[in-house]
């Protein structure tokens, strides 16, 4: 329980000096450093995080420090746009006996670090993050442009809404379901190709055409990978209040020598080298609702999925139902509660695929301690967010999760990262459907409009599925973030 203490007594710390220091003021954006009109923009993130897996294994309890460097060069005229950023992640001090034979795998991110590094505890890299350009106002339309390079690309943040609520919920439960720059991680993800974009009073129309560069574990993020992406969405503001988006992604990895995870077994996944190609039809619909009481909002979220994965038809699909009120009350809480659903595979010998695939999310957003997705799992939550000052932002959280289906696979993971690995793991569930309890505790604190501070320390309750690969005992993860931008 060290991990977990430890990591509670900083937050609290953390937040009785937000609480006590000058009266809370709005941070604003950290006025842009020029050479002549050229913007110049960096930032710098340190991060030390804990870990002990579950069962209690001297192995899986460890603490290692991880940062990111970013520093980017760019430039906007009337018609184009250009930025070119580098990035230099640095993880040092990575555990050398994390990675467990047999279902138990990966110990906590530190072994996927290490594993994804060629087996160095210390490594660093330097490579390109972003270099992109963007011609705006095309054909002498406004609001349209088009953009070629590498960039970072996150589904459902085509539009901000104008309501800070809603672009609070928008960015927290709708952003890096399917498609995310998985910034959680020291290394991320980036994109390599081309954004179109339409802008029209309430309307945007966006499309894209890319492929994913190797990254999130992996350091180093030079090359991209052999997998296609098509996306497309319309988002449509009905009012200062509302909104919806409709979406459709077509997704074809031909990594022929990344063996698939599946519940199929270990010999035939490795003799099926066909290609996945999935084609994903889904969208979202938010709505803040002004009540006597104070808002209350709605959110739904729903994909289907189509096509092949591999020798096998793709058919599957996922849902979330969420909603939450804001009462008129000391701390200015928001209460929100919900449901987030990704169906599961009943039969690995029908020839059909049921396990919804999550494609290239950032995990994290929606599993704050990262040890299951949105593949073949329920997940219901409750959430209170305390907002005591303008500097000062406080979250509990508890998940009662589930294996969709008991004839499946536990699935952990955000999508392709290396040519060779296949970006998820499945650990077998032992008939059971029950995975964990989870409760965490967050606390965010912008000390000034160049340095935040982030607290966290959550602990996963074991259930039947994880006692029976590790024996019984939870999942505690827990770190410290400083958050410095130029």
């Amino acid at each position: 329980m060290t991990v977990w203490r430890n990591a509670t007594t900083v937050i609290s710390i953390v937040a009785m000096l937000a609480l006590t220091s000058a009266p809370a003021r709005a941070q604003s954006a950290p006025a842009p450093l020029t050479l002549g009109d050229v913007h110049v923009t960096g930032s710098f993130r340190t991060r030390v995080e804990s870990w002990n897996w579950f069962g209690d294994a001297p192995a899986g309890e460890y603490t290692y420090p991880g940062s990111l460097l970013r520093l980017g060069l760019s430039q906007s005229k009337k018609t184009i746009d250009w930025q070119a950023e580098v990035a230099l992640p640095f993880v040092l001090g990575l555990p050398t006996d994390a990675m467990a034979p047999g279902a138990q795998n990966a110990l906590g991110l530190g072994a996927n670090y290490y594993v994804a590094n060629n087996n160095r505890a210390d490594v660093a890299q330097l490579f390109v993050k972003q270099a992109a350009v963007r011609f705006k106002q095309i054909a002498g339309v406004p609001g349209q442009s088009l953009k070629i390079g590498r960039f970072e690309f996150v589904d459902g943040t085509e539009t901000t809404p104008k309501d800070p609520s809603l672009a609070a919920l928008k960015r927290d439960r709708i952003a890096h379901r399917l498609l995310g720059n998985f910034a959680f991680s020291h290394v991320g993800r980036s994109l390599d190709g081309a954004q179109y974009g339409l802008d029209v009073r309430s309307w945007n129309v966006t499309a894209l055409a890319v492929r994913p560069t190797r990254g999130v574990f992996d350091l180093n993020g030079w090359d991209d990978l052999d997998v296609n992406v098509l996306y497309g969405a319309v988002t449509r503001s009905t009012s200062r209040t509302g909104e919806w988006r409709l979406f459709g992604i077509a997704y074809d990895d031909y990594r022929h020598d990344a063996v698939k995870v599946d519940n199929r077994a270990l010999a035939t996944r490795r003799a099926d080298t066909s290609n996945i190609v999935i084609a994903t039809f889904g969208g979202h619909y938010l709505q803040m609702l002004e009540t006597t009481h104070g808002p209350i909002d709605l959110l739904l979220w729903g994909a289907a999925q189509s096509g092949s994965w591999g020798a096998l038809s793709q058919r599957a699909g996922a849902i979330s139902i969420e909603g939450g009120w804001q009462p008129d009350a000391p701390l200015s809480p928001w209460l929100r509660g919900g449901w987030d659903y990704g169906s599961g595979d009943g039969d690995p010998n029908d020839g059909v695929h049921g396990t919804f695939f999550q494609l290239l999310p950032t995990p994290r957003v929606y599993a704050r301690l990262p040890f299951f997705n949105m593949m073949n799992s329920s997940d219901a939550f409750g959430e209170i967010v305390l907002r005591p000052s303008k500097t000062l932002t406080l979250r509990g959280d508890v998940h009662a999760i589930r294996l969709a289906n008991a004839n499946d696979l536990w699935y952990q993971g955000g999508g392709a990262f290396q040519a060779l690995t296949f970006g998820y793991t499945g650990r077998p569930s032992s008939g059971g459907s029950s995975l964990a309890t989870l409760t965490d505790l967050s606390a965010d604190v912008a000390v000034s409009s160049h340095l935040t501070v982030t607290g966290y320390a959550g602990h996963a309750a074991g259930q039947p599925v994880t006692d029976a690969i590790y024996g019984s005992g939870g999942a505690r993860f827990a770190y410290v973030e400083l958050l410095v931008r130029m």
